[in-house]
């Protein structure tokens, strides 16, 4: 009885496994992730650029008096 659930387990583990998965992407999808790729780009922006050139400590309202 043991052998024959052995044999069932198996069996049903050879048969989960498949050789239909794809190899790469289409022209089509390659085309679109390049698409989002160039519009990604375009949008990113340089954090240095943003970022102001004399950063120190201070605050400009000080309100002690």
């Amino acid at each position: 009885m043991k052998s024959i659930l052995s044999l069932a387990a198996l069996l049903s583990l050879a048969a989960c496994s498949s050789n239909t998965q794809p190899t790469g992407l289409s022209e089509e999808e390659n085309r679109q992730l390049n698409e989002a790729a160039a519009m990604l780009d375009a949008n990113a922006v340089d954090l240095n650029a943003m970022a102001p050139s004399n950063v120190t400590g201070e605050t400009s309202h000080d309100t002690e008096g």
